[in-house]
């Protein structure tokens, strides 16, 4: 065998060992045993869709937990609302009793007053730029499997019935007459607020159970893709220690026959030999 064919043998074995390497090195950087559809198309293509769904599924978690923050806001404010309501009652009690005189009544006016001002405050409660509970909110929660839509209702002091369109108080402690309508008032808006409280937190339990169904695909979705297309690093680290040894060995060899021909094409031109100098280059 001539020196250019042992020579041909090496180099090709290099090239070999060093596709050899460089796939392996592919694969222990992406962590994927398919990195590209030159890998295997068809399981490319299916690595690539389980990955899309779990990006799908990730985001969905991260959509309810949000939306429950922000119910967790609107729920705060409505249990303030409700304090502030439990408290109106009190005071209204308070003002029926017999032995309050006109200063005492216009006193409990003021407290009156400040207790409604407090509630349109809670309505005014927000999460990332939204007023939630002026009645102008839906939160949209979209998933995977669908988009639900939460919708909060007024909780100022008009929307609960406690003042009118121009934000006079309908809650008067100063008249004796009036302080059983004025009682009926704060009993019904305190329905009212109950009824939005029980609301969100059904909704708040729904979106927490969804985040658990969210949590399961997720899990699911993820050992499938890593049995899939998982590759096996402990492997792979061989792998390329081996082609490494062998590209070494080959590259030595490659390096062993040009010295070889160096010298032997030497010699022959020394010896005006051309023919055999030709010769060793077939």
């Amino acid at each position: 065998m001539s020196i250019g064919s042992v020579m041909n043998s090496s180099l090709n074995q290099l090239n070999r060992s060093h596709s050899l390497q460089n796939a392996s090195l592919q694969r222990i950087a992406t962590g994927s045993k398919r990195p590209s559809a030159a890998n295997g198309a068809s399981d490319y293509a299916i690595a690539q869709k389980m990955q899309y769904n779990l990006g799908g599924v990730r985001q969905s978690t991260a959509n309810t937990q949000t939306a429950n923050s922000m119910l967790n806001v609107a729920s705060g404010a409505i249990n303030n609302t409700v304090s502030s309501l439990s408290s109106l009652k009190e005071t209204l009690i308070n003002a029926a009793n017999g032995t309050n005189g006109d200063y005492d009544r216009a006193a409990l006016q003021e407290t009156v007053n400040q207790t409604l001002s407090q509630i349109n405050t809670n309505a005014q409660a927000t999460y990332n730029g939204k007023t939630l509970l002026d009645g102008s909110q839906k939160v949209t929660v979209a998933g995977t499997d669908g988009y639900e839509t939460v919708s909060l209702g007024d909780m100022s002091t008009k929307g609960l019935g406690l003042t009118d369109s121009q934000g006079k108080s309908l809650v008067d402690v100063t008249n004796p007459d009036s302080l059983a309508s004025a009682l009926d008032t704060v009993d019904s808006a305190l329905n009212a607020a109950l009824d939005q409280a029980t609301a969100i937190g059904a909704k708040q339990q729904g979106l927490s159970y969804q985040a658990d169904n969210y949590t399961t695909m997720e899990e699911n979705l993820q050992a499938s893709l890593s049995a899939n297309d998982d590759a096996d690093i402990a492997a792979e680290s061989v792998t390329n220690a081996s082609a490494n040894t062998q590209s070494q060995m080959a590259l030595w060899a490659v390096k062993q026959g040009m010295q070889s021909m160096s010298q032997q094409m030497l010699g022959a031109l020394n010896n005006h030999s051309r023919g055999a100098a030709y010769g060793m280059l077939g």
